[in-house]
């Protein structure tokens, strides 16, 4: 009787996980509604009173996404300053919501990885995934991947949609 092989683990096929680049530390968001008076109305000297006697603490070693849930019309600096408060603390910030926190980091973990390691490789673009991948994410990986993937397809070894395929 013949020996059960598996075919992937001894295929040329390469896997690209994007869940490897997820972000490993906490994303944390910072509504800055809580330093206006009434949550609407920034004036500065509260402000800023309100922002150096926050506790900054509970962001260190994190990456924090600054919105304004009300419809407050904030300086331009308003962001600014709170972001000057959070800089020794916490590892980087925007202004956005957590998933264009979350791309942010991606695309600047994926500006780090030398894709030729994928040259004239057929890879899959790993579609299943236990944390949350923006689609955002996926286009940006497949452009980096072209250029040195003779193929690439999205899923799973045993269910994969071709996505490219070079000439």
């Amino acid at each position: 009787m013949d020996e059960i092989q598996n075919k992937v683990t001894n295929s040329k096929l390469k896997v690209f996980d994007l869940e490897d680049y997820f972000p490993k530390e906490q994303v944390l968001s910072l509504d800055i509604s809580q330093f206006l008076f009434e949550g609407f109305i920034l004036k500065e000297k509260e402000f800023r009173d309100q922002l150096k006697n926050f506790n900054w603490e509970q962001f260190q070693n994190t990456h924090v996404a600054l919105y304004c849930s009300s419809e407050a019309i904030l300086p331009a600096w308003a962001f600014a300053l709170v972001t000057a408060h959070l800089y020794s603390h916490s590892i980087s910030s925007i202004q956005g919501t957590v998933k264009e926190l979350i791309v942010s980091i991606y695309a600047k973990n994926l500006e780090t990885i030398d894709f030729s390691i994928y040259n004239e490789a057929p890879v899959i673009l790993k579609g299943c995934a236990k944390k949350e991948v923006p689609q955002e994410i996926y286009v940006l990986a497949i452009q980096k991947l072209m250029p040195f993937a003779k193929s690439i397809m999205f899923g799973e070894a045993c269910s994969a949609v071709p996505l490219f395929k070079r000439k």
